[in-house]
């Protein structure tokens, strides 16, 4: 093409045609990806679980879809001759596999967690240091409802200032290449539920066994009823993995200690909501322990030998 008096390399009718049609046939496709996702959005306008993730998964494929359409339709644009086209491949492959080494990883990682069903949206898991609930997953990133932990793991990084499982407000996004450098901990996916424990200290002249009561029944009002836990919990686990849940009744265990003895009550409660269960347990057991006359053992020191101690008169301050 000469154009100012200048022979512009690669610019000729047929490119400038095929830009045309390029642009267009990407105008045509994300119109009907957005036409596609918004009629989804607006049949599935339930707000319940299975409404939101039957939601997600249909846009999150409708945008594949067209991801697919757009790349196959822009290669039969510009490269008709299969020679040329196998020639570009590799030359792209080459030049990805060394400049894009991470969004290549991340993109091949979001098929493996599809494939390997790794976690969904609305899963509570703990991926690359950042623990909470899925919001979104990205052909790159996952997107994540940031949550506390408990004081006992208080000292993890990142450090977070909220003592319990519970929301924090920072929405973390997270590359998907992190599933093949660190374990991803799925609190939802197969088994909805998590066993928690609380321990109480008590002095070895206690009621003993009345503080176990008191901690089994608090126990036994908020961990979830194992008749009436969902069978197909319990089977699917034992079909998959070959695993079947035990200790799903609530029990009390016993330590010895140098200062006191330390009562442990193990139950089942739901992922969601641990630390209102614990709330609730710790005003009952607190509330029975009263009444009963019993304390929650402290640390104590007896003090086995003391230097004698003489008081000298000319030491004492003269009274005024």
């Amino acid at each position: 093409m000469h154009f100012l008096g200048i022979d512009w390399v690669g610019v000729n009718a047929d490119n400038g045609r095929k830009l045309l049609l390029s642009l267009a046939f990407i105008a045509i496709v994300v119109l009907a990806n957005r036409i596609l996702r918004g009629l989804a959005s607006l049949l599935l306008r339930r707000v319940d679980h299975s409404t939101v993730q039957a939601r997600f998964w249909t846009r999150q494929a409708i945008s594949l879809l067209a991801a697919i359409v757009l790349i196959l339709g822009l290669l039969s644009i510009w490269f008709s001759d299969p020679t040329r086209l196998a020639t570009a491949l590799g030359l792209m492959s080459a030049g990805l596999a060394f400049a894009l080494q991470q969004p290549v990883t991340a993109i091949a990682s979001y098929f493996v967690i599809l494939r390997g069903n790794t976690f969904t949206v609305g899963d509570r898991i703990s991926m690359g240091g950042v623990r909470g609930d899925v919001m979104r997953l990205g052909f790159i990133q996952t997107t994540i409802m940031e949550m506390g932990e408990p004081p006992s793991v208080q000292g993890a990084d990142p450090a977070m200032w909220v003592k319990s499982r519970q929301f924090t407000g920072r929405i973390v996004t997270v590359s998907n290449a992190k599933i093949f450098a660190e374990p991803v901990f799925n609190y939802t996916r197969d088994f909805p539920f998590i066993w928690e424990e609380m321990a109480i200290p008590i002095t070895y002249q206690a009621d003993r066994a009345k503080v176990e009561a008191i901690m089994l029944e608090a126990a036994k009002q908020q961990s979830i009823d194992p008749d009436l836990l969902a069978a197909e919990y319990k089977e699917g686990l034992q079909a998959r993995f070959g695993v079947e849940p035990i200790d799903l009744v609530p029990r009390v265990f016993y330590r010895i200690t140098d200062n006191w003895l330390e009562l442990t009550v193990r139950f089942i409660v739901h992922t969601h909501g641990i630390r209102g269960a614990k709330d609730a347990m710790s005003r009952t057991i607190i509330g029975e322990l009263d009444k009963a006359g019993i304390g929650i053992a402290s640390a104590t020191y007896d003090i086995v030998g003391f230097p004698p101690i003489r008081i000298r008169p000319e030491a004492v301050a003269p009274a005024k």
